[in-house]
Parts: structure tokens; sequence; C-alpha cells
């Protein structure tokens, strides 16, 4: 695939060497890096206030002096930053228990030491579209609840109903209101939330 354009990698492993050796591979490949030294460095971005607002991934050592990759995890976990920044583990002492709970937990891969240059940046690569992706889907989750917030409280009931599969005039014996009230709302509701039909407003309902 294409990596996109404004894509990162955070790189977190305590040996400069690897870090460096990452960076290479990633530039070789067209893909922007950012290394930290230590899981407290990157979890210091964290507590910081760091929000994703490009598709990214995580390289993470597992076992590092002082917070492990693992206890890092958890903090991204506790964020609910996974699957937006996927978290490819990286580690040079097998343990398939391990990986098994870190993938449950919503780890992207956990890959041993070494790893095929090839391999882990192909995995990089469908990190970040599934990043990209996770990205559009909160994008338009957002802009659907910023409308909601637009509609008035009668307009709310009307599309409650609607979506439900109501007639108009059904709606209108439920509310008390007359038919022509509702055809009005029925079509405001329609145009604050940019849809055509009460098919697709449910859909889009469905998103949230």
């Amino acid at each position: 695939m294409q990596p996109s354009l404004d894509a990162l990698v955070y790189i977190v492993d305590d040996d400069a060497s690897v870090r460096d050796g990452l960076a290479w591979l990633l530039r070789s490949r067209h893909l922007p890096s950012r290394a930290f030294d230590s899981a407290e460095a990157f979890d210091a971005m964290l507590q910081a206030g760091f929000t994703p607002t490009q598709p990214c991934c995580l390289l993470l050592d597992v076992r590092m002096p002082g917070m492990s990759g693992l206890a890092l995890f958890e903090r991204l976990v506790e964020r609910g930053l996974p699957p937006v920044v996927p978290v490819i583990f990286l580690t040079g002492h097998a343990d398939l228990p391990t990986a098994v709970a870190t993938v449950k937990r919503g780890a992207f891969d956990f890959c041993e030491k070494p790893v095929s240059d090839n391999a882990l940046v192909d995995r990089v690569e469908q990190a970040i579209a599934s990043s990209a992706a996770q990205l559009e889907q909160l994008r338009r989750t957002t802009e659907v609840r910023r409308r909601l917030a637009e509609l008035t409280e009668r307009e709310r009931a009307v599309m409650r109903l609607v979506v439900e599969g109501l007639p108009n005039k059904l709606v209108a014996d439920r509310l008390d209101i007359s038919v022509r009230t509702v055809e009005v709302h029925r079509a405001r509701v329609f145009d604050k939330m940019d849809v055509k039909s009460a098919v697709e407003l449910a859909t889009l309902l469905q998103q949230l």
C-alpha cells in the first residue's frame, strides 16, 4: 500500500541502535518517525494530553528499564487510544501467553526480534491504514453528534419516531401535533442531518 503522507510512526525502545535502525528502515519506505528512549518519555506525552490527529502506529519494546512496554500499553488502553494508535510490540524474548494476552487487549501485533524488515514495515503500513480508518470513523461520529446537537427537542422527538418507521400520521398522533407540523419537523431533521430518507437517517445514527 502507499503510506499516508502525514502518517507518523512512534518508536519506543531503550536501545539507541534499535531506534536508529528502525528510523532508517521507516525512512526507506517514506515513513517519518519519532523516537523515545523510554516508556516514561512516551507516557509524559500522554500525560500532556496527547490526542492523535494523523494516522500513526507505535513500535513498542516489551522489556525496558523502569516502565515496561506492557505497562505503557495498559496506559494507552486506559485512555482508549488503541486502535486509533495501533501498537506493534517488538521483543527479543518470545512469550506466547503474553503475546496472546496483549493482542486480546487490543495490540495490533506482537513481533519477535529479529523480524524481517519487509515484514515489519508491511505490518506498520497495515497498522497506519487501520489508524486512518479509525480516525475517519471518529471524525464521522463527531460530525453526527454535532448535527444532533443542532436539533430542537421537538425535532429529536419526531426523529426518534421516524427512525422507528412510523408514518407521519402516527407520529402526529403520538406527539399530539398536526401532520403538517410533523412534515415540517421531519424536513428540518433531514436537512440538519444531511440525509434524504428515514433509512439513511437510521443508518447514520447506528454509527453512534
